[in-house]
């Protein structure tokens, strides 16, 4: 498995970052992925692999928080660090581990929900941009 080991104090937003402000609806780490929960409205940790809407993807957290607490997290960036090792050209996807993000999709079992969530460029930054794709076989 190569899911992305993300040290929160290295995660950065980057240039161009789209950033927005949510409410935490769980305990949530700096660099971890999140969807939005429209029902409670809240963000919480997304998950590939998840239920509806856990399996979708709003951004990723660029603060940590409890529940209640303000979270800034960014749906798009040209530049964004990720805080963990990756490779220029990996191509990283939503993880089927809760807020997590991974290089291998392999890591994707069946059934969940692909999401390439970017390009890594030369500078070894995130170029986020998310594509939603269908359910792996």
């Amino acid at each position: 498995m190569a899911a992305i080991s993300v040290t929160a104090a290295n995660v950065l937003p980057g240039s161009n970052s789209n950033i927005q402000v949510g409410t935490a609806g769980a305990t949530i780490t700096q660099g971890q992925s999140l969807y939005f929960d429209s029902a409670a409205g809240t963000l919480k940790l997304a998950d590939a692999d998840g239920t509806s809407p856990a399996n979708t993807f709003s951004g990723i957290a660029l603060n940590a928080g409890s529940t209640g607490q303000p979270i800034s997290y960014t749906a798009q960036a040209s530049a964004l660090v990720p805080g963990g090792t990756v490779l220029a050209g990996d191509v990283i996807y939503l993880s089927p581990v809760a807020g997590g993000i991974t290089k291998t999709y392999a890591d994707l079992l069946s059934g969940a929900t692909v999401i390439i969530l970017g390009v890594v460029n030369t500078d070894l930054s995130l170029n986020l941009k998310p594509v939603v794709g269908g359910v792996k076989a």
